[in-house]
């Protein structure tokens, strides 16, 4: 006979559970319809913490105390509600890598762009939907060089009864491909835009924040993934590393390619990639039928173009097959090792480049504009900028490294942009006239002129509220060809095209891939070549683009567009929080 519980008992049950899982989790996840998904909430405590790696410690900023930081999970429709306590003597504050942010410009995170950073014993709260997305994206620092030691993976999963365009894997696992310094990475910063010179490099590459065997003093800090025989993984891959893009392998193991930057790609073989920093890859790994009596190296290193210095490292991470404990035959593994291209392999990066397209099909079009309403081009270089007089500088000739879009090297103003133009307070924070060309056309890949000062300002380019946009990135061969991982914030883009060379407005357009471009919210633009984007300008704010190579960012390569408001009241950005940092 079953047993009735009185209504209050049942209310007091009901209250312990919930609160238990607010004790026992991280984040809560409160429903708010079975149509808009769910809340889902974090606290996010930004503490030092000292961290050993290479038989070195250090106290460098983290999140919760975890280095990498820790996951934030949700599913397409969810609303996420972060909030970012300071509690270390750094500024700091966080971007939603990829996060469209529709009406939430005031959440995307860059410092002094949509906000000021979040100050020591000052807390922020991060309020935003993730709307039309799926799929393997992150969160990192967006101040100064923090990015180093305070990101972590932010994965989108599919609406509850959807499945993946692809066989269900066995198991998902994110890893995420990193730098360590032994040095704080903002004492290394500060020193380079004072000497003018290139910053130093880091001592290692890292596989979830670990080094592996490849380093000394780091055979125990060695990541190991391992895999049950005849299963399908999902392997979602993150490059979080500050200044290197980076070729990814599995000994004696193919992958498939199934996503990239959270958007779904015509699924393809390889047995090696290369990932920008900011960029994500989703790749499946079928293991064998049968536990091969070995191990296999995970091995990264970097794709490097540039002229100056880098970490020519590699890190290495292990995969290895589960066995019976009690089978003593698989106790001396042969490991085995997969070979990487040349560090400077521009042609397999591009044909690599080329492989993505997107799904295009009726659940997954590919809505690329067909019609263009404003063309851009913009020239992304290295340049230089004068040595201060009664100073000694160690860039080219004797002058400060710089870097620039169509010669403009952005200098951060003191307030957030966002603020200053949602307010009309703009005088004496920026200017709304950043080129739309070059304004003084050169052949770009050729022989570089003589003069390699860039102009310095804050400049922001204005455009009305769903303009379509082409865009052509153009690399140029100013103190050395080098490619350049592009990130746009708030949007995603089609890839329509790329080249080596100069862009040829008369013939190239012709060859657009107007069908199924891949989708990204970070480009390649290579080296000694141009790359073409288009994309809706249908998400009112403003919008940060830059390098994602944080020395590059560090230089000024970086800008800042306004889409305008439209006329309906879902077109229009709200105003600010009133919790958003002051500066």
């Amino acid at each position: 006979m079953a047993t009735s519980i009185p209504l209050s008992q049942t209310i007091l049950v009901a209250f312990l559970i919930v609160t238990s899982c607010i004790w026992v989790f991280p984040q809560v996840a409160v429903a708010t319809s079975k149509h808009t998904g769910v809340t889902r909430h974090y606290k996010f405590n930004i503490r030092l913490k000292n961290v050993t790696r290479l038989c070195h410690t250090k106290s460098m900023v983290t999140v919760n105390g975890k280095f990498p930081g820790p996951r934030v999970v949700a599913r397409e429709g969810d609303r996420i509600i972060v909030k970012v306590v300071n509690h270390a003597p750094n500024n700091i504050s966080i971007h939603w890598h990829g996060i469209r942010q529709l009406q939430s410009g005031w959440a995307d995170g860059p410092a002094y762009i949509t906000q000021c950073p979040i100050q020591t014993g000052q807390s922020y709260v991060y309020n935003f939907t993730v709307v039309g997305q799926r799929g393997t994206l992150l969160w990192h620092a967006h101040f100064q060089w923090l990015r180093a030691t305070v990101y972590g993976p932010l994965i989108i999963l599919p609406r509850h009864n959807a499945s993946y365009p692809f066989a269900k894997p066995y198991k998902e696992v994110t890893i995420m491909l990193g730098e360590w310094f032994n040095a704080d990475p903002e004492a290394i910063i500060n020193q380079s835009l004072q000497t003018g010179n290139g910053p130093n490099v880091s001592e290692a590459y890292t596989f979830n924040g670990l080094p592996g065997p490849t380093y000394n003093c780091s055979a125990k800090d060695t990541y190991k993934l391992k895999v049950k025989p005849g299963k399908a993984y999902m392997l979602r891959l993150i490059n979080t590393a500050l200044n290197d893009e980076l070729f990814f392998s599995i000994a004696n193991h193919t992958l498939t390619v199934v996503e990239a930057d959270a958007t779904y790609v015509k699924p393809f073989e390889t047995n090696i990639l290369v990932i920008a920093p900011g960029q994500t890859t989703n790749v499946l790994l079928k293991t064998n039928p049968n536990p091969p009596n070995a191990s296999f190296f995970m091995l990264a290193r970097p794709y490097f173009t540039g002229m100056g210095t880098f970490d020519n490292s590699t890190v290495a991470a292990i995969l290895e097959y589960e066995t019976p404990s009690q089978d003593n035959s698989f106790r001396n593994r042969t490991l085995f090792k997969p070979s990487l291209p040349a560090i400077n392999d521009t042609n397999f990066v591009a044909n690599f480049s080329s492989k993505f397209r997107s799904l295009a099909n009726a659940q997954f079009p590919a809505n690329v504009p067909q019609t263009v309403d404003k063309r851009f081009f913009f020239t992304v270089s290295l340049g230089a900028n004068p040595c201060p007089k009664n100073q000694t500088c160690q860039g080219p000739n004797g002058t400060k490294f710089a870097a620039a879009v169509n010669n403009v090297s952005f200098a951060l103003p003191s307030t957030a942009l966002l603020q200053s133009y949602f307010f009309a307070k703009s005088k004496g924070v920026y200017t709304a006239d950043f080129p739309q060309f070059p304004l003084h056309p050169f052949n770009y890949t050729g022989t570089p002129p003589n003069n390699t000062f860039v102009s310095n300002g804050t400049k922001a380019l204005v455009i009305p509220f769903n303009t379509s946009v082409e865009l052509v990135l153009q690399d140029t061969s100013i103190l050395g060809a080098e490619s350049h991982p592009l990130h746009l914030h708030g949007y995603n883009v089609y890839v329509v095209g790329q080249g080596f060379g100069n862009f040829d407005p008369k013939n190239d357009p012709a060859k657009f891939n107007l069908i199924d471009p891949v989708e990204r919210n970070t480009v390649g633009v290579p080296s000694g070549g141009w790359v073409a984007i288009r994309f809706l300008a249908d998400n009112p704010g403003v919008w940060f683009m830059h390098c994602h190579f944080d020395v590059h960012l560090s230089w000024g390569l970086r800008m800042a567009w306004i889409v305008l408001d439209g006329e309906l009241p879902n077109q229009k950005l709200p105003p600010p929080p009133s919790d958003l940092p002051k500066c």
